[in-house]
């Protein structure tokens, strides 16, 4: 454990960290503390010299992650804190407090406009556009809709609001489970554009007057809101790397990645059951380009299992659309050098 620790720190130094974070930053640590029942997240002894490093430039770092938008510990800040905290991502033992990036219930957000072939504007959680830099720690997995978990899908799925979450992943707007619903009327109280009334006793949405924000998901208790998740895996990328974008723009020299090649598994960690590694260890990349990153994690999957992740995966996905479509529009390079230390 402490070899990878300083493997960790001396992999920070290398790709500039003194450079990218400055004194008095508030730096965002953005990780993934995992779901009950699965052990492959990054874990909390590799994140403390994370911490440490940016501690060292006189920065004050803090972890963080968001709200997701299906039935979880995680769906919200309090449960999910005490899930962190359980898990070990507590001060005492990584060195640095958990934040929520998007608040107590996904709702916390900025818009931040984009030069997006898709949006011309997105919404990403409050305290990653707050924050003054970035450290994005992402275990590089499978993915069932997108192919590939790295530092695009950290960046962008991981750091969007949950109006954000939800404009990637729903094809249409939400509709209400008739036979779920109890016509407890929390939705429609909560609903920012009144497009929810009780009707007959249960709830119903005017698709007219919706605006796709996800804040009727947040506050059901009863799993009474649905939507359909059939969006193309290619579209999909497209549109998580324009949340990505939107988390760096204005900002991309104050970033560094960090993608963990390690206990790589056919699904991301938010799957909440244990899963076996689908191929060896390779190592840990460091770079300050996300689309690059992903690209070299990649191709050093393909090159040392003769393998594409998706092949070994969900065959029929391309993993790398997300990464074509960020050099596109900005997000970074897919030309890299691999230097090893």
């Amino acid at each position: 454990m402490k070899e990878v620790q300083r493997k960790i720190r001396g992999l920070l130094e290398a790709a500039g960290i003194s450079s990218r974070v400055r004194a008095h930053d508030r730096v965002a640590v953005k990780l993934h503390f995992g779901e009950p029942k699965n052990d492959t997240a990054i874990p909390p002894d590799y994140v403390r010299p994370v911490v440490e490093a940016a501690r060292s430039l006189s920065a004050e770092p803090f972890l963080t992650d968001t709200c997701v938008l299906y039935k979880s510990v995680r769906d919200n800040a309090i449960t999910h804190l005490r899930f962190a905290a359980d898990r070990g991502f507590t001060l005492g033992k990584t060195g640095a407090p958990v934040i929520i990036a998007d608040g107590l219930n996904g709702s916390d957000e900025k818009t931040v406009p984009i030069p997006g072939r898709i949006f011309s504007e997105v919404s990403v959680a409050a305290a990653a556009r707050d924050a003054d830099s970035l450290i994005v720690l992402s275990h590089v997995t499978g993915h069932l809709a997108t192919g590939l978990g790295g530092a695009i899908k950290n960046l962008g799925m991981g750091f969007a609001s949950r109006k954000g979450k939800l404009r990637q992943h729903a094809v249409l707007k939400p509709e209400v489970k008739r036979e779920a619903c109890t016509g407890c009327g929390a939705c429609a109280e909560h609903c920012p554009a009144d497009a929810i009334a009780l009707t007959g006793g249960r709830a119903a949405i005017d698709p007219e007057t919706c605006i796709g924000c996800g804040e009727c998901v947040t506050v059901c208790r009863f799993d009474a809101i649905k939507h359909d998740w059939n969006r193309d895996s290619v579209d999909l990328q497209r549109r998580m790397a324009e949340h990505a974008l939107g988390v760096v723009t204005g900002r991309q020299d104050r970033a560094v990645y960090l993608n963990f090649i390690v206990s790589v598994t056919k699904d991301c960690d938010c799957m909440p059951f244990r899963q076996k590694p689908i191929l060896p260890d390779i190592g840990i990349l460091a770079g300050t380009d996300p689309v690059a990153l992903d690209a070299a994690s990649l191709d050093l999957i393909l090159k040392r299992s003769g393998k594409e992740l998706t092949d070994q995966s969900y065959p029929g996905l391309d993993g790398r659309a997300q990464i074509r479509h960020g050099a596109e529009i900005g997000l970074g390079s897919m030309d890299y050098e691999l230097i090893g230390i």
